[in-house]
């Protein structure tokens, strides 16, 4: 009797929930704080990057600030191939920041050829390093760790079942894509991610600078701060467009609490729990595209 009693019991909870007062349903329901990944003894899992995790810029262009919309670190121009330095005279962004572009100090989006303002995807790495945006959520799997963006509502995969990259005829009939293909592993505390097969289409970051079919990302994630904080590295290695790596400064997110009032609105939790989704959407745009740093 007493085991059929301790079965029914979370039943019975629940019909209690819903039969109370809405106050008392809303407290049932109210997500219970959880400020990290730490254990009861201190340490915490650092192989552990699950959350929602907020961008953490203090200034945006001084030194730790997480940077200038850009890849970085701020201010920073790479050194440029010849054919480098063809395509990003092609590239008109919305503020001038290359040498080589036009002189056109702060362009009307109107008169920008930036692909993402006419709600092209941003792609990679633009995605990760755009600060237009705030938020993600990181899942892990077994077999793969999924990233979703507040921007565009993006889902993006991470394989970490052993696969290698894709080369040869496997990488041509796989083809490009906006975010390509992404694989995994773990160096130590460090999650490293190494994506190919990115449409040149899509530009490195805001300001204009190119990649060709050829580009690699290389992404270094590690927790600090007793899991609380999620920082990243990513470097640009694209011999085509230039002549050596190009090194990120670090991007950091400090990451939400379960009860976070930006994610967890009237009791329900989520990524997009009082967040806008920051889709670029033409029925939003009035007739000019759409807004320049994501959209509605």
């Amino acid at each position: 009797m007493r085991n059929r009693f301790i079965r029914l019991l979370p039943a019975l909870v629940l019909a209690f929930c819903f039969l109370m007062a809405p106050e008392i349903a809303s407290a049932c329901f109210e997500p219970q704080q959880q400020l990290s990944n730490e254990k009861s003894d201190g340490t915490w899992d650092s192989h552990d990057l699950s959350g929602i995790w907020f961008r953490k810029m203090g200034n945006r262009n001084g030194p730790g600030g997480g940077g200038d919309c850009g890849f970085g670190p701020a201010g920073s121009n790479p050194p440029l191939t010849p054919a480098g330095e063809e395509a990003i005279k092609k590239n008109m962004p919305t503020g001038t920041r290359h040498p080589l572009q036009p002189k056109t100090g702060e362009l009307e989006p109107s008169k920008s050829n930036d692909p993402a303002l006419f709600c092209n995807p941003k792609g990679m790495p633009q995605m990760v390093v755009d600060t237009a945006h705030d938020h993600h959520e990181v899942v892990m799997l077994p077999d793969r760790i999924f990233q979703i963006w507040q921007e565009e509502r993006r889902l993006r995969e991470i394989w970490m079942d052993g696969r290698p990259l894709p080369t040869g005829d496997n990488y041509a009939n796989l083809g490009v894509s906006w975010y390509g293909m992404s694989v995994g592993r773990w160096e130590g505390d460090t999650l490293v991610v190494d994506t190919v097969g990115l449409d040149p289409r899509a530009w490195v970051d805001i300001n204009g600078f190119p990649k060709s079919e050829n580009a690699r990302i290389e992404e270094r994630y590690k927790l600090s701060k007793g899991g609380r904080e999620l920082e990243l590295q990513v470097t640009l290695i694209d011999p085509t467009f230039y002549t050596k790596p190009w090194v990120s400064d670090i991007k950091r997110w400090q990451k939400e609490n379960r009860n976070g009032k930006q994610v967890n609105h009237f009791g329900w939790y989520g990524l997009f729990s009082g967040l806008t989704e920051l889709i670029c959407a033409p029925v939003n745009a009035g007739g000019v595209p759409s807004n320049p740093r994501g959209g509605d």
